[in-house]
């Protein structure tokens, strides 16, 4: 309470009302090689059709990881997904046949949003990778750009498909003047020759020839109007100009279009697909639309497109980028590039490490399911020793080698377990023993698919079923979804000689499906946390108590902070016993573990004890035959 100088009235309050929180228990975090997207930045999916969107569909490279996030997200609603890239093989296709890697939004912001890269053209592919090569943009900066009229200089014969061939008479456009008839006719353009009843499109343009892909079925006379229109122009309709806000300014000539198209089909399926298009936006950067956003034309594209970045002004457009008040180059070209040079790049484990490392600290991103996809030992061992073991917060789900399970028979068990002994001891892994044979719809073939995806998404289910400290495994909450058919079926032998090692494995049973038929963690040591229940329980028990004991920071280290601290956790450990997943506990915050010496060292201790719950592993029925004058209270007990 602050000390008052003179006679008045102070109001203060003190939150007494501070509870233990809850936390996520089902936020799954994975890496991959994926085609399209952001790379070395979380983005969260909901869904696979998010995936898709954001990351690409799958391919040959990468259906393995593409796949095991998928499956994730069949249980799940909460995926942290990292791209992974390789900083020197991997590239955004742009306009010009230059690659460059844009690895993220911040990277396009801080090093090429300010035209610093005009070596690149207009525009770049959004995002790094192969997949950026079918794009095709398309600007239309004018008027004339949009359309324009040529006069034959030469009568034609029918069904001829050089027209307009002379390489020394001026050709008129729009009563402009030009020895070159390239100035004024693009490849891709349309030309028609009775008033633009009939349009063909131009094969091919050179410096006094037009080629148009199908002849003209008439001859055609010295003289006669030959009408081209930008290839696009049937797309938009009206050919751009001047918009009312730079009008009203005094500016000019600030309108344009731009198409953007899926040039060899790999993003829609269909060649030539217009992916989006910009219609009447402007060259002014102060320009404003009709309800008061920016209709500048780089902002446009940078805040709506999701296939291009701006990353400068077309050639000759000296002026674009001006205030409103400017009159507008105008350029009577229309600019067209196909993307290239975009390239997926070589992605290892030192990719795929550094990928995850955006996982590691756990203050900046909450996560509690860290899902490999298909990790050899070096991966595996990194996931374990740097994110999951720092963190201890989470849980790392891990299968086999490919080449382990998947047409290995009579040899899956030794592999497996070769697999296994690479790696370390731990509470804060899981290991299953398969793959699991599944349909891509995507490319209409079958994949082979590790199964930790699947693993760390029954976990999630049983969080939304029950509680993070039931166990995952077995007919009620351990069924597996989309198996066509597992790399092996293991016996009860197999299952036996898997189990010791903390390998849980996957069997299908006839007329009951797939199934997780086990729930150990990787912890050699006989223990309660050799079991995911457990291991699960106190993740979450720990990170909810220990960011309620935040509020306790910088507090005194009395009495009433302390019995405040007890006060705290005994409701919510009450709590988590009455939902079955501790059967007693105990809190000590006193005098007796906050010594005058603890005190002076300025920390604080809470000690608690708790007796989790185990779930049932083994099962012994024991049937006993009596004889009919026998009491059953004789016999019962002695077996």
């Amino acid at each position: 309470m602050a000390f008052q100088l003179s006679p008045g009235v102070n109001v203060s309050e003190i939150d007494l009302t501070t509870i233990v929180p809850a936390v996520a228990t089902s936020v799954g975090a994975f890496a991959g090689p994926f085609a399209w997207g952001p790379t070395r930045e979380i983005v969260t999916i909901s869904d696979e059709v998010r995936l898709v969107d954001r990351f690409g569909k799958p391919d040959a490279n990468n259906y393995e990881h593409w796949f095991t996030a998928a499956n994730f997200l069949a249980y799940s609603n909460n995926l942290r997904v990292v791209r992974a890239a390789n900083t020197t093989s991997t590239f955004n296709a742009t306009a010009n046949g230059s690659g460059v890697l844009i690895e993220n939004e911040d990277d396009y912001e801080n090093n090429h949003e300010n035209a610093t890269n005009t070596a690149f053209g207009p525009f770049a592919a959004r995002w790094p990778g192969a997949l950026g090569n079918s794009i095709r943009v398309s600007i239309c900066p004018s008027a004339n750009a949009f359309s324009s009229n040529v006069t034959a200089q030469h009568a034609h014969t029918a069904n001829a498909l050089n027209y307009l061939v002379d390489s020394t008479t001026v050709i008129n456009v729009d009563a402009s003047g030009g020895a070159n008839i390239a100035s004024y006719v693009y490849p891709g353009d349309f030309v028609s020759v009775d008033g633009g009843v009939s349009f063909k499109r131009v094969s091919s343009v050179n410096a006094a020839a037009i080629v148009v892909a199908t002849a003209f079925t008439s001859n055609i006379a010295v003289g006669t109007a030959i009408t081209r229109k930008w290839q696009y122009a049937d797309n938009l309709g009206v050919a751009p100009g001047t918009s009312d806000f730079v009008a009203g300014r005094g500016g000019s000539g600030d309108e344009l279009h731009v198409i953007v198209l899926d040039e060899d089909g790999l993003f829609s399926g269909t060649a030539n697909t217009i992916l989006e298009r910009y219609s009447f936006v402007s060259k002014a950067s102060d320009a404003k639309d009709s309800f008061g956003n920016t209709n500048f034309y780089k902002n446009v594209i940078n805040q709506r497109s999701g296939y291009i970045w701006w990353m400068a002004h077309q050639p000759g457009a000296l002026n674009w980028g001006n205030t409103s008040t400017s009159t507008f180059t105008s350029i009577a070209t229309p600019f067209t590039a196909s993307f290239t040079a975009g390239a997926d790049g070589t992605i290892g484990n030192a990719e795929l490490i550094t990928a995850y490392d955006q996982f590691a600290d756990a203050d900046s991103v909450d996560v509690s399911l860290v899902i490999s996809g298909p990790a050899g030992q070096t991966l595996a061992t990194h996931l374990i020793s740097n994110i999951a073991e720092v963190r201890k917060d989470c849980l790392v789900f891990l299968s086999p080698e490919k080449a382990d399970v998947v047409y290995n028979a009579g040899n899956e068990t030794s592999d497996i377990i070769e697999y296994r002994d690479l790696l370390t001891s731990t509470s804060y892994a899981v290991m299953d023993s398969n793959w699991k044979y599944q349909f891509d719809k995507y490319n209409d073939t079958y994949r082979w698919v590790p199964l930790n995806g699947d693993v760390a998404g029954l976990c999630v289910r049983t969080d939304l079923e029950r509680d993070p400290w039931f166990s995952p495994g077995g007919l009620n909450r351990g069924i597996i979804k989309n198996v066509i058919k597992l790399a092996w079926n293991p016996t009860k032998a197999n299952r036996d000689d898997l189990y010791v090692k903390g390998i849980n494995p996957i069997v299908s049973f006839p007329g009951e499906g797939t199934v997780l038929f086990g729930d150990k963690t990787l912890l050699a040591k006989p223990s309660a946390f050799d079991r995911i229940n457990v291991r699960r329980l106190f993740i979450v028990v720990e990170k909810a108590i220990a960011r309620a004991a935040r509020f306790s920071l910088f507090e005194f280290n009395d009495q009433f902070t302390r019995a405040q601290f007890v006060n705290l956790v005994e409701p919510y450990l009450r709590d988590v016993a009455g939902r079955r997943g501790i059967t007693d506990f105990r809190v000590v915050c006193d005098e007796t573990n906050n010594t005058q010496e603890v005190i002076d060292r300025n920390e604080f201790i809470g000690d608690i004890y708790i007796k989790p719950v185990r779930s049932i592993n083994f099962i012994q029925l024991n049937f006993v035959a009596v004889r009919s004058g026998v009491s059953f209270e004789e016999v019962v007990g002695q077996f």
